[in-house]
C-alpha cells in the first residue's frame, strides 16, 4: 500500500474519532445522568483530542 494510502485511512479513522466524540458528547449532555454523564463526556474529549492530534499529524506530513 503506498503512504499516500496509508495517510488516507489514518485519516478516515480521525474522522471516525471525531462522530464518535459529537456523539458521546451528545449522550453526555442530554440524555445521561449521574457517573454515565462524566464517563462518556470523558470518553468524548478523549476521542476528540485523539481524532486533533491525527489529523494534525496527517495535516502536516
Amino acid at each position: 500500500m503506498s503512504p499516500a494510502m496509508i495517510k488516507m485511512w489514518i485519516s478516515i479513522a480521525g474522522m471516525g474519532c471525531m462522530f464518535l466524540a459529537i456523539l458521546f458528547i451528545y449522550l453526555s449532555r442530554y440524555k445521561l445522568k449521574g457517573i454515565f454523564r462524566v464517563i462518556t463526556g470523558m470518553l468524548a474529549y478523549l476521542f476528540l483530542l485523539v481524532s486533533g492530534l491525527i489529523l494534525f499529524i496527517v495535516l502536516f506530513t
